[in-house]
This record gives C-alpha cells, structure tokens and sequence, in this order.
C-alpha cells in the first residue's frame, strides 16, 4: 500500500508548483468569494422582503384587532390606541397611520385620526365623514377570502396589494349586528426599516466591488508575474539571433516558466558549443591547408637552400683568395651568405611550427629548471648589451605537465623579445614563478623596454603582425598556440616606455602537484 501511494504523493509537490493548477486554483478562489458575496447579498434582500412582509402583515392585524375591539367596546379608537400600546399602531412610529371603521353605506363610525371620527352638531345630531372623502391609498383585502370579498359596496374598489414596506390601505368585512361594517387599516411607509435595510443593501454592494477590485489586482499582479519571464526570454531571444550565445535568463521558478527559461538557457548554451565547435573545426581546417601549403612551400625552397650552403662551404675551402685583404672581402661575403639562408632557414621552421599540429610529450617539469635554460640561452646577448637577468621563485612551485622542447622554446622566445626591446645599455629582464592556485603555475616574464602601444596589444598574439622592421610576425603567435596546446593561457600587460609583462599560467599534474621534489 506504501509503494502504491508514493507517486500521488510525489506528484502533488509538482501539481501545486505547476502554473496551470496556480491559476486554476486562483479562478477557483475567486469565483467561490465571488458567488459567497452574492449569496450573501442575496440572502439579506431575501430576509429583507421578509421581513417587511411580516411586520406588514402583523401592523394590518393589529389595526383589524384594534377596529373589531372598538366595535365590543364604547371607547374610540385613539383611546384604545394609549391603553393597547402596540408599537406598530404607536403613532410615532407612524407605522399604522390610521384605522377606519367604515359602515357599509361608506360613513366612517370611528378613525384614529380625528379629522375623519364622527361630530356631534349644535341640534345633538351626529354627522358622518364618507369614505369617499378621506384620502386613502388604493385599497386591498386584507384577507383573500372568496365569500369575504363578493358583494362589496361600490365605495371599495380593490387593486393590486402594494409592496412590503410600501404605503397601502387594506379593509377587513365584519359581520355586525348593523350589517357588514368594514375595518381599514392604513398604513404608512417603514421609513426607518427600509433605511436601515438600505444601507445593509449598499454596504454590501460595496463589499461586492472591494471584492471585484481585490480579485482584479490580484489577477492582474499575477499575470504580470507571468509575463515577465516571457518578456526576458523575448529579450534573450533576440539577443540569440544576433549572436551571443552567453546570454541566460533566470531559472528561479518552479513552474513551466521556469522549465522553458532552463530549456532556453540548455539551448543557448548547446549553439554557443556548436558554434565553439564550428569555429575550431573551421580553424583545424584553415591550419590542415595551410599546414600542406607549408610544407610543400618549405620542401621547394630548401632544397635550393640547401645547395647554395654547400656551394658557400665548397666555395670558402677551394676558392678563397691568397691575397689577405680579398680573403677576409671573400669570408665577410660568405658569412653574410650563409647567415641569410640560416635566417631564412628560421623563418621557414617557425612557418611549419605554426601550421603543423602539435604532437607534444607530456610530462612532469620543473619550472625552474627549464626557466634557468632559457636564461642561458639569452646570457650572451644580454650581457653584450648590459641587460640584468634574474630569476625569482615565489613559495613551493609545483611541477607543471608540458612538452620540454615546447616549453623551452616559449621561454627562450619572449626572452628574446624582451632583451630586443630594450633599447641602448642598460636595462633588465626577469623571471618571476609562482604557484596561482593548487591546481595552476604561474610565470612571468617582464623587461623594461620600450612597451607596446596599446592599440598593439590586441594584435600581438595574430600570426604574421609584427612591430619589427624584420619580424615574421610568427614568434608569438607560436607561443600562444603553444600555450593554448598545454590547456595554459597568456596574456599581456604593457605601457609604452614602461615595459612588458607576459604572464603565462600552465596546469599542474595531478600526480605531484604537492611540489616540486628535492634536488639532488
């Protein structure tokens, strides 16, 4: 039974995070406030209406009860008004404003208001108000009896009853010894009643619109939230479709927005890899042809190279002059030779360094050490020009995973660079080591030359730009794809007349990355 409840039980966190049971749920709410208000609404004008229909129906019988008891009794009406004290005959409560005891020839025998009771003239007769005479609201049983209401006096003209609450007049037939008098009961209108069951009304239907104005901002903040993630992912939509794959959108919800913001953020991510993809593959196949261009180009110039550096050889051993000043014209000539097809030479190697792909042979090195060979390698040019070089190591450097040759080579390249850079005597080029986290070295090679001209930095790294009159523009480039080869980065830093700084991180092996061993 437990394994038979565990899905409901993990789908209800999902149901109440989904944006369509929020809302269903919200609508929900809504409605069910809506139609309690109404109902309740409803409800009051219902007890209202009923109301007033019994306080209607007991003024009418306490006026009938108060005419047929003056009828048994010698006592006017307004006298048995005082004693009764009935509240709806009460005149101020003006409730019931008069009762009638009306003869079937239409003379009214007695009324709670005097104007219409009967007078007694100076000759001790009596005379008689018609009914005719007294202003009355239409008039309506106030019973419906069929044997009551047959053979009315022609005085009596029935029409509709009035509503609750409403002025009317409603007449009563009493069998007397004198005949079929009638008793008519006026009543006012419940002015007090109806006020207070007026403001109920109103405040109620104040309550009704609070209700709908609550409801309204309530759905209107909601979809509001709901729009604004579709708003950031039109946004980032259009950023996409110009380009730029690194942009993201909040994943903070847990409802479809959120799921279609982490699909969107997926995809992006996916084309900025397929583009990534598509550069590199673009790139190894600009640098497949222009690997076979070079070699074909290097096969065809060096062969003749070649030739002209044995000829040089062939031509200092055999023909030489024997007259001392044209031997040493002959020597200078044929160093000079020989010095531009090595320069040459160079030239063509660095071409195939950049264009062939690297084939390196990983294994643990030393910083130190290989930093130390490259110095040696510069010495001699250094100290021609009166160029300090030093060599700093800061803290427990660890061994770095490189190809030996690689390396060297990039150490021994912008350490040429920099002892060229530096102009006159004088001057300094520095080594700097250090370890930039557990899992990276750091090196940084500065001098003090002449710096590059900010608008130069950005280009340093392009193959075949250069800033010397006789660069090939490929030594850096080839240290940075070496770097690049190791999974290392370079970058520069420099201010014109103030020096050069290249920093190169390189990563660590795994296997001893504690630090270098103790030399022997």
């Amino acid at each position: 039974m437990m394994l038979s409840n565990r899905p409901t039980f993990m789908r209800t966190p999902k149901l109440i995070n989904s944006f369509r049971a929020r809302l269903v749920l919200l609508l929900v709410v809504l409605l069910g406030l809506t139609l309690g208000v109404q109902y309740y609404v409803n409800l009051s004008s219902v007890r209202r209406n009923a109301h007033m229909l019994v306080e209607q129906e007991q003024a009418i019988m306490a006026g009938v009860a108060l005419g047929v008891s003056s009828l048994n009794s010698r006592k006017y009406l307004d006298q048995m008004r005082t004693e009764l004290r009935e509240p709806l005959i009460d005149e101020n409560t003006e409730r019931v404003r008069n009762v009638l005891v009306v003869d079937s020839d239409g003379l009214v025998q007695d009324s709670l208001v005097g104007d219409y009771s009967p007078r007694e003239n100076e000759d001790k007769t009596v005379s008689h108000v018609h009914i005719k005479d007294v202003p009355l609201p239409p008039l309506s049983p106030a019973v419906e009896l069929a044997d009551l209401n047959d053979n009315l006096p022609p005085w009596i003209k029935s029409s509709e009853l009035s509503k609750p609450g409403e002025p009317g007049a409603f007449y009563f037939p009493v069998e007397t010894t004198k005949g079929r008098w009638y008793i008519i009961v006026v009543l006012g209108s419940a002015n007090n009643l109806s006020n207070i069951l007026e403001r109920q009304a109103s405040r109620s239907a104040l309550y009704t619109l609070l209700l709908l104005l609550g409801t309204t901002l309530v759905t209107g903040l909601f979809v509001w939230r709901f729009t604004r993630p579709i708003k950031d992912l039109s946004v980032a939509a259009r950023r996409v479709a110009t380009g730029d794959f690194d942009v993201r959108v909040p994943t903070d919800r847990h409802d479809e927005m959120g799921a279609l913001a982490s699909a969107f953020n997926d995809m992006t991510a996916r084309l900025g890899r397929a583009r990534e993809l598509e550069s590199q593959l673009h790139q190894v196949e600009k640098a497949a042809v222009v690997g076979r261009l070079a070699a074909a180009i290097a096969h065809e110039i060096r062969n003749p190279l070649n030739y002209i550096n044995l000829t040089l050889d062939h031509l200092r051993s055999s023909f030489a002059p024997d007259d001392a000043s044209k031997r040493e014209t002959f020597e200078r000539l044929a160093d000079q030779l020989k010095s531009e097809v090595g320069r040459i030479n160079r030239h063509i190697t660095d071409f195939l360094k950049y264009s062939r792909p690297s084939a390196l042979e990983l294994e643990p090195l030393d910083l130190r050490v290989q930093a130390e060979d490259a110095l040696r390698v510069i010495s001699g040019q250094a100290a021609d020009s009166g160029i300090a070089t030093s060599l700093e190591e800061e803290g427990k450097v660890p061994l770095v995973v490189a190809d030996r040759d690689s390396l060297r080579s990039v150490f021994t390249n912008l350490l040429i660079n920099g002892v060229e850079s530096i102009d006159g005597e004088g001057g300094k080029v520095a080594i700097k080591l250090s370890a930039e986290s557990p899992k990276r070295a750091r090196v940084e090679i500065t001098d003090t030359g002449h710096g590059i001209a900010a608008e130069d930095i950005a280009k340093i790294f392009e193959p075949y730009y250069s800033t010397k009159e006789t660069g090939t523009g490929l030594g850096l480039a080839i240290v940075k794809k070496a770097i690049d080869d190791h999974g290392g980065s370079i970058s520069v830093s420099s201010k014109q007349g103030g020096g050069t700084t290249f920093t190169i991180i390189l990563p660590v092996t795994a296997e001893v990355e504690g630090g270098r061993g103790e030399k022997a």
